[in-house]
């Protein structure tokens, strides 16, 4: 499923609008966005957690020279999924 199928689903679930559906969802990404941009948290309870974290700097191989390289330390969003997000897919087997 792409955005605007997601759009289009929940405008049909909701009986909103398509455009007010897909204001609805931008403004949730937004907001999702601002959070962890700025370092903090996001709990959607049920859903997950949206956070960051620093990935150290690390020495890493380039495959084609085989030399050793640096690879510089970096911010990195992470998804971890939540308790009955994963019990709905577990039962979808």
């Amino acid at each position: 499923m792409n955005k605007s199928e997601l759009i289009k689903s929940i405008s049909e679930k909701t009986g909103l609008s398509l455009k007010d559906s897909q204001r609805g969802l931008d403004t949730t990404l937004h907001f999702i966005r601002d959070t962890v941009k700025k370092g903090h948290k996001l709990t959607l309870v049920g859903f997950g957690t949206f956070s960051t974290y620093t990935r150290g700097e690390r020495t890493a191989r380039n495959f084609k020279t085989g030399k050793s390289i640096k690879v510089k330390a970096k911010k990195i969003v992470k998804f971890k999924a939540g308790k009955t997000l994963n019990q709905i897919v577990q039962k979808s087997k």
